[in-house]
């Protein structure tokens, strides 16, 4: 039986990646909470001057900017649980 995980002291930069990544992690959020303040104002903004056109895209960035959110911060999760799915096969 062959057991192999991830080698964490392998090559040189392992670190200083996990601090880029969890950089764009942090960037990815903040545009994300910036996205849904946008996009909740077009989405007012648009209910409020019954224009339904631009609610309707209001409403829809709100369901972008959400589920970008939600990628962004289960994203360690997700790869963590695909991880062991593929190691169980």
């Amino acid at each position: 039986m062959i057991d192999i995980g991830p080698n964490t002291d392998g090559l040189p930069g392992i670190e200083q990646l996990r601090i880029i990544v969890g950089a764009a992690m942090t960037v990815g959020l903040i545009l994300a909470v910036l996205a849904l303040i946008i996009a909740a104002i077009v989405w007012g903004f648009g209910a409020n001057s019954s224009n339904p056109h631009l609610a309707s895209r209001g409403k829809l960035g709100v369901l972008v900017a959400c589920g970008a959110a939600i990628v962004c911060g289960a994203s360690v999760t997700l790869v963590n649980f695909f991880w062991t799915v593929g190691q169980s096969v």
